[in-house]
């Protein structure tokens, strides 16, 4: 089925953004040439298996980990691992990152794909062991497991396929779409076997009218795939956002799309999903979009994961006078790039050169409630940000803080240009530190406690044992006067027999 008339539920609030999508497509996608050096992050939970000096190839794996359901990560070119050490990368707290460095040799020779698996629901096991062995996560910025997140044992009746790419500038789905869009859908199929989802919904933005033709004629034949269209507003690329327009459904707080029978992954995932079981291929690379400010020939790149942001920039003719900051993903939910020797990982989207913009001063909170309208996730973040000034944390997390998305909507229109999403990721950082705390001081309270019991019931055991020992020894002790008292009445016994015998002899004597 390639369209589908499926009814379409808004979501709460929301924002009408500028896109500024059309910069960035007109062009091919482009691939950029194997640098000299790669950087691949190892992530947490892994032990690295490369050691320094190995010859790798190309989808060789570097690490192995004791929880199985951790992704590896791969070698995406051949060369000679020159360093395990740490390295600017990309994240919030911008701390360096252990990474495997490796210096490639210009063959960029593979390792063999692995053999084809046909997925269904007879072989779930080894699907998402063969996904979780090819390195396979969330591409749409998040990173998360695609292994776990379709290894849920509930009922699936819909697999929804996340093309939106609602966020200003990103446009790596779209040219995805329109240029592999087959791919796509047949990746859509594969998970759908995996999960036994009854129906695949594909839903896109109005916005890209060349994506959806493309998809609409590769899911003319699909046996589950539905293409439906859904209004440009951003975040309607959220995972919650999207399964309430698709479904009609709402997530609950705390809950997973799994609890209401849905399974959403985005669109490049699809694809590296069915590279990895159709094809036998390690995730080694992904399509990325370069635009914004300076950047001379902006566009999407197809570029192996480790290359330095620097070659990114350098091969889209950037010129680094003209843009203020750089951000890894888009405007409202990306991260600020501080070191551009960091490398390209699994999530990297975009990367966005932000020309120069007025800076204001935070004012003190009006009271306006913009930030209520526009909340996609329903919550008070007029609420929030009091109880995080407050460091109420707890009650902030009461309020539904863990069901803010980021999505930056409240940042957006706050006329007091007030970091909403800053304190709200501060405040989620000060309550999970409670929890930790909390659990860490139960577990302390549990081991002095099972402390202090040991220790009482090792001295109700000495006791005890002090106390047989006691009993064992007096009864000894008496048996031994016992037996000693009965040796003294033998013995005045045999002295009285003696007696009677000599008065006996003497009285016979007499006679």
């Amino acid at each position: 089925m390639s369209s589908s008339n499926q009814k379409i539920t808004p979501f709460h609030g929301g924002l009408h953004l500028d896109g500024h999508k059309q910069v960035s497509t007109q062009t091919p996608i482009a691939s950029i040439p194997v640098p000299q050096y790669l950087h691949i992050p190892v992530p947490h939970n892994s032990e690295v298996t490369a050691t320094v000096g190995e010859h790798v190839l190309r989808g060789q794996a570097l690490t192995t980990s004791s929880n199985s359901m951790t992704p590896a990560i791969h070698a995406s070119s051949s060369g000679t691992v020159r360093a395990i050490e740490m390295h600017a990368v990309v994240n919030r707290s911008g701390q360096l990152l252990d990474c495997i460095s490796i210096e490639t040799d210009g063959n960029d020779k593979s390792i063999e794909p692995l053999a084809a698996l046909k997925p269904s629901a007879d072989n779930k096991q080894e699907c998402l062991d063969r996904l979780r062995e090819c390195g396979i996560v969330g591409l749409g910025g998040a990173g998360f497991p695609t292994a776990i997140k379709v290894a849920t044992d509930k009922s699936i009746d819909t697999l929804i396929i996340n093309a939106v790419e609602c966020e200003p500038y990103i446009t790596c789905d779209d040219m995805l779409m329109q240029e592999q869009a087959s791919r796509v859908i047949n990746g859509a199929e594969t998970l759908a076997s995996i999960v036994s989802a009854k129906e695949v919904l594909i839903g896109i933005e109005d916005n890209k009218p060349e994506a959806i033709k493309a998809m609409q004629a590769a899911a003319s034949n699909a046996e589950r795939g539905k293409i439906v269209i859904v209004p440009t507003i951003y975040p309607s690329g959220g995972e919650k956002q999207l399964i309430q327009l698709l479904t009609g459904k709402e997530v609950p707080s705390g809950g997973l799309p799994a609890d209401l029978g849905v399974v959403c992954v985005n669109t490049a995932t699809a694809t590296a999903s069915y590279d990895a079981l159709h094809q036998g291929l390690a995730l080694t690379e992904r399509i990325i979009t370069v635009t914004g400010a300076g950047v001379k020939k902006p566009g999407n790149y197809l570029t192996r994961l480790g290359t330095p942001i620097s070659k990114l920039l350098d091969f889209a003719e950037t010129d680094h006078k003209v843009y203020q900051q750089l951000r890894m993903g888009g405007p409202l939910m990306g991260i600020p790039v501080k070191d551009t020797s960091s490398p390209v990982v699994k999530i990297t989207n975009c990367i966005l050169a932000e020309a120069a913009q007025p800076q204001h001063a935070e004012q003190p909170c009006i009271r306006c409630g913009d930030c209520v309208r526009v909340c996609p996730a329903k919550l008070l973040p007029q609420q929030l940000y009091w109880f995080t000034r407050a460091t109420e944390f707890e009650k902030a997390e009461d309020h539904g803080l863990f069901d803010c998305i980021e999505c930056g909507c409240c940042d957006y229109v706050c006329p007091s240009n007030i970091p909403l999403v800053d304190y709200y990721r501060h405040a989620k950082f000060e309550a999970n530190n409670i929890k930790s705390e909390r659990i860490r001081s139960d577990r302390a309270r549990i081991r002095f406690e099972q402390r202090e019991q040991r220790l009482e019931r090792k001295a109700e055991e000495k006791a005890a044992l002090r106390a047989a020992k006691l009993k064992k020894l007096k009864e000894r002790e008496e048996a031994k006067a016992a037996q000693q008292e009965g040796t003294q009445d033998n013995k005045q016994d045999e002295i009285a027999a003696a007696l009677a015998r000599v008065k006996a002899k003497k009285e016979k004597t007499n006679d």
